[in-house]
């Protein structure tokens, strides 16, 4: 028996003005038949606004993966819908999602996927090159002031740490000046100095470039750099935590897993 409570996510997240960058509305995937069928996700209902930073967690196997990569355009779902601004994605054939992923998303991954005989300078502008489109100086130039890389664009990525590399491809992300920025585990290859220098990027990126990002994350420390953390289990929206900090995302992940009551705003258990 499913004995885990969930709480209803709130609506805290949607503007005023009700400008949505994502949106999922009954999204489920499951994966083989009959008795082998395995529901990753489950009739999601989620929100994520413009211009803000979310972290998405859970345990492993929860479906936070499944559900970014529905989002993104990068899996199919079984049913339900997922919107990237006013585009249901879940609609589009392949072509279309091709171009919708080239001009309209970002993706930051655990691994940089750089390519090692492009300098930083081209391995940012790439996207562009590969679109045909012309690079934005203003914006380039704005870009890599915010992410510190002045004096690394003309290095290869061997010769750039591990947090220098995954700010080129943060740049590289940004560049086309996408709609959302998608990052899985963006901080997971680097050590913990690199990686609060990481998530402090992608945070200025949304408060002083606007941009908004989405990012899976295993960390109660890293899911701290978001505005606002949704909580997954079972392939559900369990709950969400405002304002996060590392013990109120750490408090929300035990409730998940001692599954024993709702979780509340402040990542506590209900009633605890």
């Amino acid at each position: 028996m499913d004995t885990t409570v969930f709480v209803p996510v709130n609506d805290t997240d949607t503007p005023a003005d009700g400008r949505l960058a994502v949106r999922a509305r009954g999204l489920t995937k499951t994966y083989g038949t009959g008795e082998a069928q395995v529901r990753a996700l489950d009739g999601v209902d989620v929100d994520f606004a413009e211009g803000r930073f979310t972290a998405i967690m859970g345990p492993s196997g929860s479906g936070k993966s499944t559900l970014m990569h529905l989002l993104a355009g990068l899996d199919t779902a079984t049913s339900g819908q997922a919107f990237l601004g006013t585009t249901e994605i879940t609609g589009l054939g392949d072509k279309a999602l091709t171009r919708l992923r080239r001009d309209r998303v970002g993706f930051v991954f655990q691994q940089f996927n750089l390519l090692p005989m492009f300098s930083a300078r081209d391995n940012i502008t790439l996207p562009l090159e590969l679109a045909g489109a012309k690079v934005d100086h203003v914006w380039f130039d704005t870009l890599v002031r915010t992410l510190g890389l002045e004096q690394r664009l003309e290095h290869r990525p061997s010769e750039l740490s591990g947090g220098q590399q995954q700010r080129v491809a943060i740049a590289r992300a940004l560049i086309a000046q996408p709609e959302v920025v998608f990052a899985d585990e963006p901080t997971g290859n680097l050590d913990s100095r690199s990686g609060a220098e990481v998530l402090s990027f992608l945070r200025r990126s949304v408060r002083e470039l606007g941009r908004t990002i989405i990012m899976v994350t295993h960390d109660p420390a890293a899911a701290a750099y978001a505005d606002r953390v949704i909580l997954i289990a079972d392939g559900r929206i369990a709950g969400e935590i405002s304002d996060p900090t590392p013990e109120a995302v750490l408090a929300g992940l035990d409730a998940l897993r001692s599954l024993e009551g709702p979780v509340a705003d402040d990542g506590t258990q209900a009633g605890a």
